[in-house]
């Protein structure tokens, strides 16, 4: 079927309660509810949805982005009100805007921002637990700091990926990337400081900033050094990927910047 109508729809989702974005046989995903909620509002069979990217379950997205294709023009302000009305509250449809029909949400150049919340110390409070990672016992911060920017620039990620395909390509550029005091996400249950790593670059690898950042961890924990760092970042290292993932719930897609 055609498709004559494009836009492009901004989304805020907390994803703690799905299975990631795709589309999965047997699981509740982010996909798949957003779809059964725009049936609500537009008549099924007359439109499809593609998202600008997966993620990861119980990742949340505090920035995404959705292109929707239909058969009819739809009047913009009225189907951000309907579509946020049906809604659950674990979705926000914050804009949409038309664009020509030969846009392609998955190819338009793009920049993103990730974040990673987390604390150390005593076990934070549950309800924490969609929005930040709780490590038990101390962590170097400073050292976790200093090896965070070590990751910053052009390097090769083979040990920060799962099951590559042959044509991935590893070698990335990463624009930034530091730990900072965390002022961004507060909330009374939190810990009296808590911390973020942000990560901001074009695209990146499968379970990437979850690896690195589970690596950091070791670094806090004295079990890694940052020459350790700096070696796994080389194109001659062993080519084995890290086996400690940090636990998803922490990570977040803070920002998506779509270049013209």
């Amino acid at each position: 079927m055609k498709y004559p109508f494009s836009y492009i729809i901004k989304l805020q989702f907390l994803g703690f309660r799905f299975s990631g974005w795709q589309k999965q046989t047997n699981a509740k995903t982010l996909h798949d509810m957003v779809d059964k909620t725009i049936s609500f509002v537009v008549e099924k069979g007359t439109y499809k949805t593609i998202g600008v990217g997966r993620t990861d379950a119980k990742v949340s997205a505090n920035s995404y982005y959705l292109q929707l294709f239909t058969v009819d023009e739809v009047e913009e302000v009225s189907f951000l009100n309907t579509l946020n009305s049906n809604f659950s509250a674990d979705f926000k449809a914050l804009s949409i805007n038309k664009v020509e029909r030969n846009y392609n949400i998955i190819n338009v150049p793009k920049i993103k921002e990730y974040h990673y919340y987390f604390a150390h110390g005593e076990k934070s409070h549950p309800f924490s637990a969609p929005f930040m990672v709780s490590v038990e016992g101390d962590l170097d911060i400073e050292n976790m700091m200093k090896a965070a920017k070590i990751f910053q620039g052009e390097h090769y990620f083979h040990k920060y990926c799962t099951k590559p395909s042959e044509n991935t390509i590893l070698k990335r550029v990463i624009d930034s990337c530091e730990i900072v005091e965390n002022d961004i996400l507060t909330a009374n249950f939190f810990p009296e400081k808590s911390y973020v790593l942000k990560v901001r670059g074009k695209g990146f690898l499968r379970y990437q900033i979850r690896l690195m950042m589970a690596t950091l961890f070791e670094v806090g924990k004295g079990n890694l050094d940052l020459n350790f760092i700096k070696a796994s970042l080389c194109e001659d290292n062993d080519r084995k990927f890290m086996r400690n993932i940090a636990p998803a719930s922490g990570l977040q897609l803070f920002d998506i910047e779509l270049k013209d």
